[in-house]
């Protein structure tokens, strides 16, 4: 019997998530680190105007496919 007081826990925790996962969710958070600093250095290149965040983004997504 699993108990939780307050000055200890315990629990028991089961996961179906696989190594197969991880890799992919390491692999989109890379794929939209790369985008988001393509994003930014687009933004740097017009002096950061405001109303083109979406156009850079956009044009730094699509320079990634």
């Amino acid at each position: 019997m699993n108990t939780i007081g307050a000055n200890s826990m315990s629990a028991e925790y089961t996961t179906n998530i696989s190594m197969s996962d991880l890799d992919l969710q390491s692999s989109d958070e890379r794929q939209i680190s790369r985008i988001a600093e393509s994003a930014y250095y687009k933004a740097e290149a017009r002096g950061f105007l405001p109303g083109y965040e979406l156009d850079d983004w956009l044009a730094a997504e699509a320079e990634e496919q």
